[in-house]
This record gives structure tokens, C-alpha cells and sequence, in this order.
């Protein structure tokens, strides 16, 4: 049996990703292709390419809290994996869901916003 991740967004999530999606028209596609390079290889295949990483503090009895890091995104030509675009989501193991919490571009923002993580988990 293939197993797959099930997708889910917190409504700031939403708000964050259609503020950016007008500044980078790619970033649908580009979120299509890192759910599959980045995430899926990571929680279903096991296979660490280091562009996720664990964000310990706030583990949760059911969710994991994690940061992709290196999100390609063609709008920023040149840049790669290194556009500074970022998403925080949590990971449930037991149902494998993602639920995307905040996506964030580093030169408007230097880190995650950890009163959102905080009111996710509760």
C-alpha cells in the first residue's frame, strides 16, 4: 500500500501564502514540487536532503513541528533553493497530515512566529 501525506492549512496560512503569491507568481507550482521533493521524500521515504529541519520546542504529543528551509522558487531567478522563502507546518505521525502554518519570505521576517506555533498546538 503507497502511503501518502494528507495537506491541510491553518487560515493564516492562507493569508500568508496569497500575500506572497502576489509578489511570486510561481509560488503554487512551487509549493506543488516541495511538498513532493521535499516533504514526501522526507516523511514517507526517510531520505534527508537537509532542506528540513525539526524546530524541538514546540513538540506536541500528536504534531512535530518542522521548517523547510530550502524552498525553490522559480520567481526569484538565480536563487534556487536559496530564495529565503520558509514554511513552518506541523507533522501528525499517527494520521500523516500536514497542516502549513507560515510561510514567510526572510527579508520581510528574520524567523518563524512562534505565537502562531503556540496557538496552533493548543
Amino acid at each position: 500500500m503507497i502511503m501518502k501525506i494528507k495537506y491541510d492549512e491553518t487560515p493564516s496560512f492562507i493569508k500568508d501564502f496569497k500575500k506572497l503569491n502576489k509578489k511570486f507568481k510561481t509560488l503554487t507550482e512551487d509549493m506543488n514540487v516541495a511538498k513532493k521533493s521535499a516533504i514526501e521524500l522526507f516523511h514517507l521515504n526517510n531520505i534527508d536532503n537537509h532542506s528540513i529541519v525539526s524546530v524541538p520546542r514546540y513538540n506536541h504529543e500528536f504534531f512535530q513541528i518542522y521548517k523547510l528551509r530550502k524552498f525553490a522558487c522559480k520567481a526569484l531567478k538565480g536563487k534556487g533553493a536559496r530564495s529565503g522563502i520558509r514554511v513552518i507546518y506541523a507533522y501528525n505521525i499517527n494520521t500523516n497530515t500536514v497542516t502549513f502554518i507560515e510561510m514567510y519570505f526572510k527579508a520581510n521576517q528574520e524567523n518563524e512566529d512562534k505565537k502562531r506555533i503556540k496557538n496552533f498546538l493548543c
